[in-house]
């Protein structure tokens, strides 16, 4: 499995890339939200990576990070319908944060926006990730869906998202995190290791 390409970025088009690993050129087919955060031809890039082997052919997927790969996981692996190349169009038409607040507060009508998604498609997105997205934070994700994330809501975000892969469920997470960040000892400067951390000795 090719989890990550670190090298020198070659070629860079919307919809895909070349990266010179050691010699070696791979080619990875992106969505444009990573498209956007790519440097220019010639400097060094790193892309998470999701190899998807097919009968006639072995493709690369490349991220500009996890939160994108892991949606497109999700999407490939958990919802019936969907492939490699719709779940790019998602990543494409929708940041993952819009995606995520969709989904929890069940917006058809924004799903169902994107190229190659129609009003079916967005239905059967909903049902079938809701759960996986987590009910708990629906009015949580719909707001940050809205408007850009500040530094600081970010900060929770993430540590709520790292106390999840820890096996956290998301309400005790997202509560543990808001706790967390308004204790004495943690203020606005307060890392996001920092925070998981004040959560862990907590024992929340």
């Amino acid at each position: 499995m090719i989890t990550f390409l670190h090298g020198k970025l070659i070629e860079a088009l919307p919809t895909q890339v070349v990266v010179d690993v050691n010699g070696v050129g791979y080619e990875a087919l992106i969505p444009l939200s990573s498209f956007d955060k790519l440097p220019q031809p010639g400097e060094t890039v790193k892309l998470l990576t999701q190899l998807v082997i097919r009968e006639d052919a072995h493709i690369l997927y490349g991220f500009a990070s996890a939160a994108e790969r892991d949606l497109f996981r999700l999407l490939v692996n958990s919802v019936s319908g969907i492939g490699p190349k719709t779940a790019l169009n998602i990543l494409s038409g929708i940041s993952v944060t819009a995606f995520r607040g969709a989904v929890a507060g069940g917006d058809v009508k924004a799903l169902s926006q994107i190229s190659g998604v129609g009003k079916k498609t967005a239905e059967r997105i909903i049902v079938e990730l809701r759960d996986k997205i987590g009910p708990a934070t629906a009015g949580w994700e719909a707001a940050s869906a809205q408007r850009a994330l500040s530094p600081d809501d970010q900060k929770v975000n993430d540590a709520v998202l790292a106390l999840m892969a820890l096996g956290f469920k998301q309400i005790d997470a997202h509560d543990a995190v808001r706790a967390a960040s308004r204790s004495a000892g943690l203020g606005a400067k307060a890392t996001v290791e920092a925070l998981v951390r004040a959560c862990l000795k907590k024992g929340a």
